[in-house]
């Protein structure tokens, strides 16, 4: 495994629509193997043409996609005092957002701040205060500077992301955006692990996935592919608390052959293709029901008539927090099943009698 590159990835930062360190990740990484542009809303489109001719037609165009963007905030708000309210960008449980240090991302450079929660200390909270349910709008970041140095440094609209590094806990590996940076990686890697293959690839790293999926969108509708695969994380809900029949997945149990989520339906043939290939293989893999959640084949599927599209995750411990988990051994199967698909493409018939 490739700690390093995914150290970078993931050490990155990020928010919708703010993905310009990640995307020049990707130029350094697929540049000399792929021919890369940068569409108007920032997708980094990296093509990969067929090494082989297939025997008839023009080879089929197949799109993989990861998004670049975490979630994260932008500054809505500065008070006379310096401090600095949010506007969230994804899905946060404010819950996993108590005590947190963050970085503001000015345009004279980031600031380092703590992230707090606008309350009384707890030793002088009476007990109906300490039962309350926090709100996203009561937290504030304090950059320890005066409110005049403050307006000065910080504009509304300034990105701020969660300030942590990549963690090797065993075999596991933790950090603040595996979403969806461990999937950036595994397209980075299995591209240049495939072989031979008889489509084009276009690898897309998306960006403002978190808010709707849109990256993938505009490239979908572009490119035209003739099969899409995302490439995203899903929940590993293997943990105590958490009852067995929603665990969804287990990590160290290998990647994940999505059925479903709340964004789509994958393309059935598409799921029996991948399947096939992992158990010809001998690739450690899991099937993923999601009920709750989407990827950007969700954004794809329904591009031009329908497009067969389909989702491979990499199971992940404690998602949308700032110790997003995964085991190296399911992002080893997963750059493996994808290098394999990459080679397999062509001979997938997805069509409907």
């Amino acid at each position: 495994m490739n700690v390093p590159l995914l150290k970078r990835l993931t050490e990155a930062h990020g928010v919708p629509g703010f993905e310009d360190a990640i995307r020049e990740i990707v130029r350094d990484e697929l540049g000399s193997r792929t021919t890369i542009t940068v569409d108007r809303m920032g997708n980094a489109i990296c093509l990969k043409p067929a090494t082989q001719k297939p025997p008839h037609g023009k080879p089929k165009k197949l799109m993989l996609a990861a998004h670049m963007d975490e979630i994260g905030f932008v500054v809505k708000y500065i008070d006379d005092k310096g401090f600095l309210r949010l506007n969230p960008l994804g899905g946060w449980d404010p819950r996993q957002m108590f005590s947190q240090r963050v970085w503001v991302h000015a345009s004279g450079g980031k600031l380092p701040g703590t992230l707090n929660y606008g309350t009384k200390p707890k030793h002088l909270l009476t007990d109906a205060e300490t039962n309350q349910g926090a709100k996203i709008e009561n937290f504030f970041v304090d950059l320890g500077m005066s409110g005049e140095e403050v307006k000065k440094a910080v504009r509304l609209g300034d990105p701020v992301t969660m300030h942590r590094e990549l963690q090797e806990i065993g075999e596991l590996l933790t950090n603040k955006c595996m979403d969806d940076r461990v999937a950036v990686y595994v397209m980075i890697e299995a591209l240049k692990a495939a072989g031979d293959h008889e489509v084009d690839v276009y690898a897309v790293a998306t960006v403002q996935e978190e808010i709707g999926l849109r990256g993938a969108a505009a490239a979908g509708s572009a490119i035209e592919p003739d099969i899409c695969v995302a490439i995203d994380i899903t929940l590993a809900n293997d943990i105590p608390g958490v009852p067995a029949e929603e665990a969804i997945t287990e990590l160290g149990k290998g990647t994940a052959i999505k059925i479903m989520d709340s964004s789509l339906i994958c393309h059935p043939k598409v799921v029996a293709h991948f399947r096939a290939l992992a158990e010809k293989h001998a690739i450690p893999h899991q099937m993923e029901i999601l009920t709750r959640g989407g990827t950007d084949a969700g954004g794809v599927q329904r591009l031009h008539g329908g497009i067969p599209s389909f989702t491979l995750s990499i199971p992940t411990r404690y998602v949308h927090t700032v110790n997003e988990t995964v085991h190296r051994s399911d992002v080893d199967a997963s750059v493996a099943l994808l290098a394999r698909y990459i080679e397999d493409a062509h001979a997938g018939e997805y069509g409907y009698a």
